[in-house]
């Protein structure tokens, strides 16, 4: 059997082991908090900008400036344009919750999104369990 020093040597080890498991978990949250504060003042931003037509979740819409500086959104891509009368600013779907997802992350939020439906629609085939387990997840 182990000497008291060593059990506390052996204790101390294991408390030290486990405390650095939540000082990452902590930090993974403070990052995850930081994403959802960038995304609010994003999406808050967008939501003041200029827009002439009613906008509807799902829809891409794209960002101009004015010479002014007056920022707008428009159906047309630069693309559409041909020759865009201002500069183009970037591209972004409106979501069903009225949140904003830059273009180059929709394909990527989109294939979440399938997954999270099929998921959803499949958690009353979910069997009932009183201890945590993957079972019917990961088939």
């Amino acid at each position: 059997a182990p000497s008291a020093p060593q059990a506390d040597e052996f204790t101390r080890a294991n408390a030290c082991s486990r405390l650095r498991v939540i000082a990452e978990q902590i930090r993974c949250l403070q990052e995850q908090a930081r994403k959802v504060l960038d995304e609010a003042a994003r999406d808050a931003d967008l939501h003041h900008v200029a827009c002439n037509l009613v906008k509807k979740p799902g829809n891409i819409y794209y960002m101009y400036r004015r010479e002014s500086g007056q920022r707008y959104f428009s159906i047309l891509s630069p693309e559409e344009w041909g020759t865009s009368p201002h500069e183009f600013l970037g591209a972004y779907k409106l979501q069903h919750d009225m949140s904003w997802t830059p273009f180059e992350d929709i394909e990527r939020r989109d294939a979440e999104t399938n997954i999270l439906d099929k998921l959803l629609s499949r958690q009353a085939a979910l069997p009932p369990c009183t201890e945590p387990n993957f079972q019917g997840l990961t088939k």
